[in-house]
């Protein structure tokens, strides 16, 4: 069983070093794992963390090496 606190947007931003805007426009855009509790979003720091290690935050239509 997965003990693990739920963290708040402002936590999980930090956590990634983004800002709220971003993870607010991955939950939208890019499926980012986040549980809706009231009017709340809540993350669990493992399913973001495996969610971030398969690629899926990654801005494909930016190219990084210009």
């Amino acid at each position: 069983m997965n003990d693990e606190r739920w963290l708040s947007v402002d936590e999980i931003a930090a956590h990634l070093g983004v800002g709220r805007e971003t993870i607010y426009n991955w939950i939208e855009k890019r499926k980012m794992p986040a549980h809706r509790v009231g009017r709340l979003w809540k993350f669990q720091k493992d399913e973001v963390n495996t969610w971030i290690k398969s690629g899926n935050a990654a801005d494909k239509g930016r190219r990084t090496d210009l």
